[in-house]
């Protein structure tokens, strides 16, 4: 199927990054280009961007969307986390800017093969990075019971987590559970009747946690932040765009230490730490997408995008 992805708050990141048309830009998840193009659109034959992805999917969709740009484009198949490494082996020192829009793209779970989605029937897999060698299979059938519990409540806020394990457990000592379907059964059977009744479909705070599992996705955040900071040159300007409460506290957790690193006790009147703030905030408060953009992309409504900038 065609890779198709609408980008989220399109003109605030394209807006919020304050392009230069010979700047250095990495788009660290390159998704179906929709961010990276309306970057590379921007600038000019002197500029550069990096499109980092996971996906190989992503990358060949991507490339023959960069045919008329003007700059130099390197497509990498890569995790955000390495920019550091990614950025030498392109012989580059630091960036003027970076996005990271995180989560799973609109191909991803329309891609019944992927197993991103719980509204299909498909092979459990989740994997953003086909070449890794475990999935959503692996864990559902082979994490401990305590460990599976841990996973879907920290990951997917799932109250309901303990009695979902159990589930998992018992059914797959009758058989392996192979498939999204099969698993969307057994989350039905644990769930008391009124859970299954919210508007919210049962399983997608289960799939959501088996995600961000399979992908180490809020294991590697922190750190990929941090290295972002690290690469940026003065005034440049990082973003990223959450989905979750999760990935939102990470970001503004980072961007907060990172602007106001003291840890001086408050009562002393001057800091004697000597730690200095590296970077400003350029909104405090998320942008969220406006009632347009809700009407065109509903999915939309979760997304969060929080700016810093270098000093």
């Amino acid at each position: 199927m065609e890779f198709k992805h609408v980008p989220v708050l399109f003109k605030e990141c394209i807006d919020g990054l304050d392009i230069r048309e010979d700047g250095t830009y990495v788009d660290g998840t390159l998704g179906g280009a929709g961010h990276a193009r309306g970057i590379a659109e921007r600038l000019g034959p002197k500029g550069t961007l990096i499109g980092i992805d996971r996906d190989m999917d992503a990358i060949e969709a991507s490339r023959p969307r960069f045919e008329a740009v003007k700059c130099d484009v390197k497509i990498v198949k890569g995790n955000y986390v390495d920019i550091k490494e990614i950025l030498s082996e392109q012989g580059i020192d630091r960036i003027d800017g970076g996005l990271l829009d995180l989560g799973v793209s609109s191909y991803q779970l329309d891609d019944p093969q992927r197993g991103f989605s719980y509204m299909c029937d498909a092979p459990l897999d989740m994997r953003m990075d086909r070449d890794d060698l475990s999935g959503a299979y692996d864990i559902v059938n082979h994490y401990p019971k305590d460990e599976l519990t841990r996973i879907l409540r920290e990951y997917g806020e799932e109250r309901f987590a303990g009695r979902i394990a159990s589930r998992i457990e018992k059914e797959r000592e009758i058989k392996p559970i192979e498939t999204t379907g099969q698993l969307v059964e057994i989350i039905k059977k644990a769930m008391p009747a009124a859970a299954k009744r919210e508007k919210q479909h049962p399983a997608k705070r289960s799939f959501q946690a088996l995600r961000i599992e399979v992908n180490g996705e809020l294991r590697d955040l922190k750190s990929a932040v941090e290295n972002f900071i690290d690469v940026l040159k003065p005034g440049g300007r990082l973003e990223v765009i959450t989905f979750h409460s999760l990935e939102d506290r990470i970001v503004k957790q980072v961007f907060g230490e990172k602007e106001n690193p003291c840890t001086c006790p408050k009562n002393i009147p001057v800091c004697v730490c000597g730690k200095k703030p590296t970077i400003k905030r350029i909104n405090h408060k998320p942008i969220i997408a406006n009632k347009d953009e809700l009407e065109r992309n509903p999915r939309a409504r979760s997304a969060k995008l929080r700016i810093c900038e270098k000093i």
